[in-house]
């Protein structure tokens, strides 16, 4: 098994991207600044397992999400992307969230 930094910078920026998470909110939970966030997703440097994990954490995915090769480059855990998302609502948000689906999920039986 080979580490790209690319592939896994660019699943790590999908991901951020996906749940709507700003670079600047990871860098926060990172313990590091914007900019380097921005290197690890443009592959230009690699990070330590306790960023790797840390990062992992914040985007809902596990250390293989990222590290392990796919047949496809989309947001990985669709489950936890929904939590996620949902998690960065309020509650009023959330409420109507549930309502929708609910609505959605009758309408498609």
């Amino acid at each position: 098994m080979i580490y790209n930094k690319e592939k896994v910078g660019k699943r790590i920026r999908q991901q951020r991207d996906a749940l709507g998470i700003s670079r600047e909110r990871m860098a926060e939970h990172i313990g590091r600044v914007p900019r380097f966030c921005g290197d690890i997703e443009r592959g230009k440097v690699g990070m330590s397992i306790e960023t790797l994990l840390s990062i992992c954490d914040l985007l809902k995915l596990t250390p293989n999400d990222l590290l392990i090769d796919s047949d496809e480059d989309t947001p990985k855990n669709e489950t936890g992307l929904v939590l996620a998302a949902l998690a960065n609502c309020t509650d009023k948000q959330r409420q109507d969230a549930v309502a929708l689906l609910k609505l959605f999920l009758k309408a498609i039986k």
